[in-house]
C-alpha cells in the first residue's frame, strides 16, 4: 500500500520553502478603510480543492467578510479585530488560535501587520 508522503509545513513567511507568495489586494466594494495588500503563500491543497492550508498576511486596512468555507487560524504575528454583524469583536494576536464558521459575516480589520497560519474546508454545494 503506497501512502502519500507528509509534507512539513514552513514556519513563517519568509522561510526557505514557504512557497512562492502571491500579492493580490481586495475587492473595492469589499474595504472600508485602506486598500491593504495581501499575501498568500499556499502549501497544500488536496486533489478535490475543499481542503487547503497555507500562510496570509495583511497590511493594514479594514474589509467586510462573509464565509462560505470553515477556517483554522493561528496568528503568528501583528494584531487584527474581528467583528461579527452585532457588533461582538475578538481581538487576536500571535499565538492567539480561533476558527470562524462557515456562515460568519462581519469585518476584519488588521491594526499591525498581521500573518496567519489557516486551515480551510469548503464544502461542495450539493
Amino acid at each position: 500500500m503506497n501512502l502519500p508522503a507528509v509534507l512539513r509545513l514552513a514556519p513563517a513567511p519568509d522561510a526557505v520553502g514557504a512557497g512562492t507568495p502571491e500579492d493580490y489586494f481586495l475587492a473595492p466594494e469589499k474595504l472600508i478603510t485602506g486598500n491593504p495588500k495581501q499575501t498568500l503563500w499556499m502549501h497544500y491543497t488536496d486533489p478535490t480543492q475543499q481542503y487547503v492550508v497555507g500562510l496570509w498576511r495583511s497590511e493594514p486596512g479594514k474589509w467586510r467578510i462573509r464565509y462560505t468555507e470553515e477556517e483554522y487560524c493561528r496568528m503568528l504575528d501583528g494584531v487584527s479585530i474581528v467583528t461579527d454583524e452585532a457588533g461582538h469583536a475578538l481581538t487576536v494576536r500571535a499565538g492567539d488560535e480561533f476558527v470562524m464558521p462557515r456562515g460568519f459575516v462581519g469585518t476584519w480589520e488588521v491594526v499591525e501587520t498581521s500573518t496567519k497560519r489557516f486551515v480551510i474546508y469548503e464544502k461542495t454545494p450539493g
